[in-house]
């Protein structure tokens, strides 16, 4: 029966004779099966057994057979098949349950299973699935690794904006070097598409009274104000309904904060937020509370009440002028000695103060535009001090940005913000994100949202269950070829890390697979014990060896760990630069339990 219906479905390309590898390639993705051309034209020449270029009808099936029939889905099959040709219902169900540790599933849902997947009409009528059947479901997104509830928003969303962990990016803007690189909207329109909700955007004043967007003393190139937020405007809420936070690193003068404010709400009308959605609140609304909304942060003059007060009068012209405090100083001086001095009433006069010989901080007199000011509602930016200070005077609409070094000391471990450049701290940033529906935001653990928390990152906590995980890494699916290589190979070795509190991070690696990048078998096992999961990923990066220069990294893919699916699963692979490596893929086996 398979035979026949293979035969149907090829025997017209081959009226005309042999087919070439272009014509072989097009063939196989019309049989639905993916495929990286390299590959098929590396196949492709080991079946041509007269080395003409063309391939007999024959030929084609052997092709077929070793590009999709892989021995480890065989084997798979014939275990619940009974070595028999086909799946009946029962058996279906019978290897969903026991190995994909699909607990509710039905007859039903396995008939569903087969009528989607089952190519062949005969066996599909007679509610069976054939091998063919069989390799298509696998390789569907239904077996891949990241659960389909995380891929959609399944959290709760009315909790406070704070209660959430928000996808934000440093230097939007920027596409490439910091220093000399190019500004580009296209940083903006990437990093809302991946579901980014804070951007920044760092504003300079510009000839002709347009502010300008670019980093400043540096040679990068400049984009009109203007023209970022109409691009913002276009692709804000193409990934995600949940608000985005524009986060303003103002240089500007006040004419051209002016300029500024009347852009924001020229652009943006009614999606941008001006005022509070509740009468002095005292804590921030949610994700759901504010969908499809814009907010401003940015210095803010006066409260909350002061700027609903002025709301529709004519605010041109009118400028405020506050006392910022500029920091200079190490972490751990500033934490022992700066609430006490600021504290201290003797301390009035501007400049630097000083302590034990050493400068704490350095205040400097800034001007903000009323117009700008009062666009920041509930994301107001102010220094960060100390988180002793913060605790202590910190208003619910108050946010810090902390520098990338400054967080390094204040945590002891790297944070990770520049979405234009590409690498770990990126792939650890996406990886973390694809979690509730790609949204940009992710509800924080309980012992993170819990103000009076006494959990503490470099200590065994006392009250989580930890996971136990275990991955049985079983092979590789077309995998990228080395670019070393003039064919499809490469020596290949997996590496699997677990990224989160400093105890849980642990790194393995497989043995190397010897110039196979087509399908290395492993049949390896590894086991983890976590302690946080909730603040655990998981990396899988496949690697070329290298003996001289280093490995050659090939693909990689992230996610939470308690997204991870159970059973037989697909991990798809993607470059270094977060573009997706189709059909390339890690074929794993996984179980967890608490």
């Amino acid at each position: 029966m398979e035979n026949k219906w293979f035969l149907s479905k090829i025997r017209d390309e081959f009226k005309g004779g042999k087919i070439n590898v272009e014509k072989t390639y097009r063939l196989l993705e019309k049989l639905d099966i993916p495929c990286n051309y390299i590959h098929v034209k590396s196949v492709f020449k080991d079946n041509d057994r007269l080395k003409q270029g063309r391939i007999t009808i024959e030929e084609f099936r052997s092709i077929y057979r070793i590009i999709a029939h892989r021995e480890e889905i065989i084997e798979i099959f014939n275990t619940y098949s009974g070595n028999q040709k086909f799946l009946f219902e029962k058996n279906l169900l019978q290897f969903l349950i026991q190995e994909q540790y699909a607990l509710d599933m039905t007859t039903n849902i396995a008939f569903e299973i087969i009528q989607k997947y089952e190519p062949i009409e005969e066996v599909k009528r007679a509610h069976q699935m054939s091998f063919e059947g069989f390799i298509r479901y696998m390789g569907s997104p239904e077996c891949q690794i990241l659960k389909t509830d995380c891929g959609k928003v399944y959290q709760d969303m009315n909790h406070p904006l704070n209660d959430y962990f928000i996808s934000s990016s440093h230097n939007t803007y920027l596409v490439s070097d910091q220093l000399l690189g190019p500004s580009d909207l296209w940083g903006y329109v990437s990093a809302l598409v991946k579901g980014c909700r804070c951007l920044e955007i760092d504003c300079w004043d510009g000839s002709r009274n347009e502010p300008v967007v670019y980093h400043g003393y540096t040679l990068t190139s400049k984009l009109l104000f203007k023209t970022v937020i109409q691009s913002i405007q276009k692709y804000a809420f193409i990934t995600s309904d949940y608000p985005v936070v524009l986060s303003l690193e103002n240089h500007c003068s006040p004419s051209q904060q002016e300029v500024m404010a009347d852009i924001l709400q020229s652009v943006f009308g009614d999606a941008l937020l001006s005022d509070m959605l509740d009468d002095f609140p005292d804590k921030l609304p949610s994700p759901k509370a504010l969908k499809f909304k814009i907010l401003v942060r940015n210095k803010k003059i006066g409260s909350l009440r002061e700027t609903r007060e002025r709301k529709g009068s004519d605010k041109h012209g009118q400028v405020e002028e506050y006392e910022e405090i500029d920091q200079d100083v190490d972490d751990e001086v500033k934490e022992s000695k700066a609430l006490a001095i600021l504290e201290d009433d003797s301390q009035k006069e501007p400049g630097a103060i000083i302590a034990a010989g050493l400068p704490l901080f350095r205040r400097r007199r800034v001007k903000v535009a009323m117009a700008l000011s009062d666009l920041v509602i509930y994301t107001k930016a102010e220094k960060f001090i100390s988180f002793q200070h913060s605790r202590l005077y910190q208003q619910f609409n108050e946010s810090n940005s902390i520098g990338e070094s400054e967080a390094r000391k204040l945590s002891k471990l790297k944070v990770a913000l520049n979405f234009q450049t590409p690498g770990l701290p990126m792939d650890l940033q996406n990886g973390k994100f694809l979690d509730n529906g790609c949204s940009g935001y992710i509800l924080k653990p309980h012992f993170l949202r819990d103000i009076k928390t006494e959990f503490n990152p470099n200590e065994t906590p006392k009250d989580i269950d930890p996971v136990t995980l275990t991955i049985r890494l079983i092979s590789g699916i077309q995998l990228p070829p080395s670019n070393h290589s003039s064919s499809n190979k490469a020596d290949t070795v997996v590496v699997l890390e677990i990224f989160g509190v400093p105890n849980d991070h642990v790194k393995r690696q497989t043995r190397v697979i010897k110039r196979n990048a087509f399908c290395p078998r492993w049949n390896e096992t590894f086991t983890f014990i976590i302690q946080v999961p909730e603040l655990a990923l998981i990396r899988f990066v496949v690697e070329n060896q290298g003996l001289i220069t280093g490995n050659e990294f090939l693909g990689q893919y992230t996610l939470p760990v308690l997204c991870m699916n159970k059973g037989y699963r697909r991990v798809p692979l993607f470059s270094k630069m977060g573009e997706s490596l189709e059909p390339a893929a890690l074929f794993i086996y996984v179980w967890y339990v608490r």
